[in-house]
């Protein structure tokens, strides 16, 4: 049986979908919940590390002083351990600033249901295997990895954030889009107040309403995208 440890910053931001599908594999799964306080478990014992989005920056360390800890633990697992590892949206950007990378801002965000699309090398990257070129995903997102980590293969992009997935070394892989969505994901991260004043500044009350709707409409989509990159995973683990 796999150990999955999960890195989670707040309550909401969980694995959501993909929780059903370790469930049905029998994956024992650990999360620890840095904002409440614990302390990160022995990386030794665990087989695969998941690291969850979440309102805080990568910088915030003297509001979130777990952060600095957080992030060796990431350079250490990827660097030294070399065990499977993802990241979404936040633990994207951690995994590039924990390493060499660097992140900023993000011009204009990146709210709502749009579209990226895959590299030439993401095409041929087992993350994606059997899996569109160009994919409908739930973006929500303030801050960008402007830096990848010197080692890094960037394997999707869109027309604002060029660096949208990322593989490093051989098994750690990131995205700063969503693809653990359930059905009530958007209403969930909507009553977060870093969440909901960066969208209402971005898309307005009336982009939310679309938002939920086009969330709804790709639901099957998201369900089909959340299935298959899980099981390209976990055949790494």
């Amino acid at each position: 049986m796999k150990n999955l440890l999960v890195f989670q910053h707040i309550e909401c931001e969980h694995p959501g979908a993909l929780r059903e599908y370790l469930s049905q594999d029998g994956v024992r799964v650990h999360t620890v919940n840095l904002n409440q306080g614990e302390a990160i478990a022995p990386l030794e014992d665990y087989d695969a590390l998941w690291v969850m989005g979440g309102p805080m920056d990568v910088w915030d360390t003297e509001e979130h002083p777990w952060l600095v800890e957080e992030k060796k633990a990431i350079r250490r697992w990827v660097r030294e351990l070399k065990k499977p590892y993802l990241g979404l949206c936040l633990g994207h950007q951690l995994l590039a600033d924990a390493l060499d990378g660097e992140c900023d801002w993000q011009e204009v965000p990146e709210i709502g249901v749009l579209q990226v699309e895959l590299t030439k090398q993401g095409i041929d990257d087992p993350i994606f295997q059997g899996m569109p070129r160009v994919q409908n995903c739930l973006q929500w997102h303030s801050v960008r990895v402007s830096k990848p980590p010197s080692d890094a293969v960037i394997l999707a992009s869109s027309p604002s954030c060029e660096i949208q997935a990322m593989r490093v070394g051989e098994n750690a892989w990131s995205m700063q889009y969503h693809i653990e969505v359930e059905a009530d994901t958007v209403d969930n991260w909507s009553k977060v107040p870093a969440y909901w004043n960066a969208l209402i500044n971005t898309i307005g009350i009336e982009g939310f309403k679309e938002m939920q709707k086009l969330a709804n409409q790709n639901a099957d989509e998201f369900s089909h995208t959340s299935k298959r990159l899980y099981n390209n995973f976990i055949r790494s683990m």
